[in-house]
């Protein structure tokens, strides 16, 4: 699914800047501040932290997908800032400015600009304040890990889709760790996975009806449906997972809204998940591969 980025609801990963600051419950294992930590090492994460701009060539290379996607008559989609966010407030507005520059001088490709901070964007698009207007060929997103992020945001997104008129809006419920109930107000893409390991942080289980309830209220909704991966965590005794070892590896017993809890009374349905790996845990729900993408005209 994707060419040039391991991650299955793009074919191109491109980051203008580095840098964040933890906003969300799903921030608790940033892999892109892990991968910092571990790795790059080039800025530090946190408010009043600088953030880095990337190199010249690395700005080229849109450019360069652009040109091969005219030539092919295709429209990859690139998720731009993985290692950041472009609605950070801390991030200088010329920035931002020059990114929507490169997005619209790239038309043949579909930007993806996944947000933890949806409710930025109306006034960071909006040129009456000397903003750039957003681009054309821009899908916006937000990150919705549980109900109550979604209930807080989904409004937001809402007013960017009738105010500003992306591509499509898109909804990034990874790490999903709770049950959500969407509703009329949906984005037009749903996204789900679970939560992987990422430096000292260990991932949180996600119970597999959260994944059903969203793949079937996207098909209720009209909704198109990707599911990403189901992170560490699989059901105990799944037959799609081979693994030796299952009943020595760390379980937690969970219900539809919480951890090994019984409180929650008649309707939960609790499942032993296992600490298996994300490769055994793999990607498929219910034994199907679930990789909808938004149709977008060429």
């Amino acid at each position: 699914m994707a060419e040039n980025s391991a991650i299955s609801w793009t074919t191109h990963t491109f980051n203008p800047w580095m840098g964040c600051t933890k906003v969300s419950i799903a921030c608790a294992g940033c892999y892109a501040e892990a991968l910092m930590d571990t790795r790059y090492g080039k800025v530090s994460w946190g408010a009043g932290e600088d953030r880095v701009r990337t190199s010249a060539a690395n700005w080229r290379q849109p450019l360069r997908w652009n040109r091969q996607a005219a030539e092919t008559g295709t429209r990859p989609f690139v998720f731009c800032a993985s290692l950041a966010d472009v609605f950070d407030n801390e991030v200088d507005p010329a920035w931002r400015r020059d990114l929507f520059a490169l997005i619209e001088a790239t038309p043949h490709l579909v930007w993806l600009l996944l947000t933890k901070r949806i409710g930025n964007v109306l006034r960071m698009t909006d040129p009456g304040r000397g903003n750039p207007v957003l681009p054309a060929n821009a899908a916006v997103g937000a990150t919705m890990a549980n109900q109550e992020e979604y209930d807080r945001d989904r409004m937001k997104l809402w007013a960017v889709k009738q105010d500003r008129n992306p591509l499509f809006t898109f909804g990034s419920f990874e790490p999903l760790l709770g049950l959500v109930i969407l509703d009329k107000h949906a984005p037009d893409w749903i996204i789900t996975g679970g939560e992987t390991h990422q430096g000292q942080h260990r991932a949180r289980p996600s119970h597999p009806n959260w994944f059903r309830g969203l793949r079937d209220q996207s098909a209720a909704f009209g909704r198109v449906y990707h599911h990403k991966q189901n992170g560490e965590w699989a059901p105990r005794g799944a037959k799609s997972i081979v693994f030796p070892d299952a009943y020595a590896a760390p379980c937690i017993k969970l219900t539809d809204l919480g951890e090994d809890d019984s409180r929650f009374g008649a309707g939960n349905e609790p499942v032993w998940m296992q600490l298996i790996g994300k490769k055994a845990a793999g990607r498929l729900l219910d034994g199907v591969e679930h990789n909808g993408m938004p149709e977008v005209a060429r």
